[in-house]
């Protein structure tokens, strides 16, 4: 033993501090964990979500199609729904178009009028596109409608983010 004696009030300073530091501890690890833990997590299994459209079935004509993945905010997970205009070129590439005009953000379509055929028509004001998304003078939207990179798996295609479109000069 110690020679050194401790006094009632060493003890409690002693005692006093270290549950005080635990119990600060015990506030301060959620907030860190909260700041870091965005940082530390994985990402997700990529960029590009998969569409049940057969790549074998596409033609030069644009279908629409549909695809859900998964989002998740934080820590709420939802079932999110986009739509493409895909269609193969004359070299038999796939071009997947975003159908969100540039112009309000309104949705095209593919022949939507039939004083406009074999163009992408917005309803909202009238906005038009042929058919490789670029945007025609004299109609309200100011840019060519978005792309998205596509990729093929097991004989599926693959749609990514939409990006600005290069095929348009």
């Amino acid at each position: 033993m110690s020679k050194h004696r401790v006094s009632r009030r060493q003890f409690l300073n002693y005692t006093l501090t270290g549950v005080g530091g635990f119990m600060a501890a015990g506030m301060l690890m959620p907030m860190i964990r909260f700041a870091i833990d965005p940082v530390l997590e994985a990402e997700a299994g990529g960029d590009f979500h998969a569409t049940k459209e057969k790549v074998s079935e596409l033609t030069s004509e644009p279908t629409r199609v549909d695809f859900k993945f998964e989002q998740k905010d934080a820590w709420y997970t939802s079932d999110v729904t986009h739509t493409a205009w895909v269609y193969k070129d004359k070299d038999g590439k796939i071009v997947a178009l975003s159908p969100v005009c540039k112009h309000l953000g309104c949705t095209v379509s593919w022949n939507g009028n039939k004083d406009y055929p074999n163009q992408f028509y917005c309803p909202c004001h009238g906005g038009r596109y042929e058919k490789t998304g670029k945007n025609i003078p004299g109609t309200p939207p100011t840019a060519p409608l978005d792309t998205y990179p596509t990729k093929v798996k097991d004989g599926f295609l693959y749609l990514g983010k939409p990006e600005p479109n290069k095929i348009v000069k």
